[in-house]
């Protein structure tokens, strides 16, 4: 339901193509859009039913903008644009990574082959992409000893040593023609589009020449390069007739999810695949429209001579983007490859919901095995605390929240600890829990069925002090026992804090094993930071001269004492102190 604000600005779309900007109660934009009629898609919004992601956009809205445009075209560019700019939540986003590994064959006038994870349009010819980096110097290799080019770094006045091994065409001592490598080009080229028999041929040919010249060695290397072909390049199984290259895209959607396949079709063989889940919050053909452009839009994308994608998508408007046939197949071998992407995107979507349910499945187990351990109604929400310090130093206290076997990190709280002796765990045990517990009644907040203390008989007994004495509760809480290897052994419990043994193959003790690491890390880590920040300001604080403001400045400058250490007196001076300050600096770190 839209509020009357909003019901307003619905009256005053316009009937056009563009973007729209959904915007929460900060004015942050949390969902870019683009359609061919602006006021009925935005107002579809807020008059229809929707479910799983969708339902939580639109409960999220506070606002939103639209920009017009001429043509549809226009607004799947500024969509992506947008999308970009903003990374808004509730969005498909892709990272601009280095992606896949390529082969590439420089535009020089000696040439040379290497391997990049960077496209740039710089007259070099691409191969790939490689599913990994593995994968592309195997062939690199090959390539090196069966078709070279040059391998050192240029004119030297002698051969290198890449020549005396058959490795480079001798620029480092001569002017190789240029048809010389032109023809190599040609030859390489010929191998990475699939046609391997010729050269599987001419290998066999030197081979059994070298052999009969008794050059064994030589021959047991053109045997080496013959197994390469049959192991690596030919095992790959051809899928086509058609070495074209090309990209096929497919989804399918379930339960609000959305699961895309990208086939990367190489040499007439199926090179690599891309998996990729997302919420949907559109229709899924629009979804994957924004993901098809975000995907070429990354920096080491090369784009194919053609490109697949299913019925309902936009092709027109996406071919005219990226300057490249985009097609729907409706027959034949591509057909084929389009239903066998669809197959694969249903077959992960339907794992993740398979694992989702037997996670939800174990953590539900785990959390009931817990409360008929310790004889409770339940165990649905529970909070656990551990303490750190350094010899009272710096002390801290964390806490974790579980619900329904899950960690909710949204409510993890932090605490100093402000008793003045932080080296007493009884006194520490009674300070956190009466912080936290105290502000849970005043604002009417709702409380754990089980709070979990790592530690022994001392925490447990401060704790259930002051939560009977004090704050009259009575609520669960038990102690989580280690062993003498610090592990999660068992469960204290009880006024008389008997020892309570769980199966050590059960899901209830492998979710108090996960709660016990996890509140340790979270204090641990808390401590370490408290203690660092500590540390900075107690070494510059015994420095004369520097007072809090200085200090301050130091820390927000160079962020850490060895940074300081290593810093000119001039850098010093930058942040506003007097040349006899920054000297004195110096002199005492």
């Amino acid at each position: 339901m839209a509020t009357p604000y909003l019901e307003n600005k619905l009256r005053l779309l316009p009937g056009l193509p563009g973007c729209y900007l959904m915007k929460d109660e900060n004015g942050h934009i949390i969902y870019v859009g683009k359609a061919k009629n602006l006021k009925n898609r935005v107002r579809s919004y807020f008059k229809s039913s929707h479910e799983g992601k969708t339902a939580k956009l639109v409960a999220t809205i506070r606002d939103f903008e639209t920009i017009i445009t001429s043509t549809d075209k226009e607004a799947f560019l500024l969509e992506i644009t947008l999308i970009q700019k903003h990374q808004p939540y509730f969005n498909i986003k892709l990272k601009k990574g280095t992606g896949y590994p390529y082969i590439k064959i420089t535009n020089e006038r000696d040439p040379q082959m290497l391997i990049t994870g960077e496209i740039k349009k710089d007259g070099a010819y691409y191969f790939g992409p490689y599913p990994n980096v593995y994968a592309a110097e195997e062939t690199l290799h090959f390539l090196q000893k069966v078709y070279p080019l040059r391998r050192c770094k240029g004119h030297q006045t002698r051969p290198c040593l890449y020549y005396h091994m058959g490795q480079c065409l001798g620029a480092c001592f001569r002017e190789v023609p240029q048809a010389e490598y032109d023809a190599q080009i040609k030859r390489i080229k010929s191998f990475l589009n699939g046609n391997v028999s010729a050269v599987k041929q001419h290998l066999r040919d030197e081979m059994t020449q070298a052999a009969q010249d008794l050059k064994f060695e030589r021959a047991a290397e053109l045997r080496d390069q013959i197994h390469y072909i049959e192991a690596t390049v030919e095992k790959q199984k051809i899928i086509s007739n058609d070495t074209t290259p090309r990209d096929i895209f497919s989804f399918y959607l379930d339960k609000g999810w959305l699961s895309v396949q990208v086939f990367f079709i190489r040499q007439a063989r199926l090179m690599k695949r891309e998996k990729r889940l997302f919420p949907c919050v559109n229709t899924p053909e629009e979804e994957l429209e924004s993901f098809i452009l975000q995907f070429y839009q990354r920096k080491n994308k090369v784009l194919p001579k053609e490109i697949l994608v299913p019925k309902g998508v936009n092709k027109q408007v996406l071919a005219d983007i990226l300057t490249v046939p985009v097609r729907t197949p409706q027959r034949g071998q591509k057909r084929d490859l389009m239903e066998m992407a669809t197959k694969n995107a249903r077959l992960v979507l339907e794992e993740k919901f398979r694992l989702l349910e037997l996670d939800n499945s174990h953590s539900i187990g785990a959390v009931t095995q817990l409360a008929q351990v310790l004889g409770i109604d339940s165990a649905q929400t529970i909070e656990a605390f551990d303490h750190s310090h350094i010899q009272g130093t710096d002390p801290v206290s964390a806490m974790v929240c579980y619900r329904d076997g899950k960690p909710d990190k949204k409510a993890y709280r932090k605490y100093k600890i402000r008793n003045g002796d932080g080296a007493n765990e009884a006194l520490n045990t009674q300070e956190v829990i009466r912080r936290r517990y105290s502000r849970l009644l005043k604002e009417g907040q709702d409380l754990p069925d089980l709070i979990l203390m790592d530690g022994g008989e001392i925490e447990l007994n401060a704790a259930r002090d002051v939560l009977s004495n004090e704050l009259d509760l009575d609520l669960p809480i038990a102690g989580m026992v280690k062993n003498d290897h610090h592990k999660t052994a068992a469960l204290m419990y009880g006024p008389d804090n008997r020892k309570l043994d769980l199966d050590p193959k059960s899901e209830g003790f492998y979710l108090l094993q996960r709660i016990q690491d996890e509140v340790h890390r979270f204090a641990i880590t808390f401590h370490r930071q408290l203690h660092s920040k500590n540390s900075f300001h107690s070494q510059l604080d015994q420095i004369s001269g520097v007072g809090p403001k200085t200090r301050n400045k130091l820390l927000k400058t160079f962020g850490s004492v060895k940074h300081i250490k290593t810093a000119s007196v001039a850098d010093l001076q930058k942040i506003g102190i007097s040349k006899t300050v920054a000297q004195t600096i110096k002199l005492s770190l």
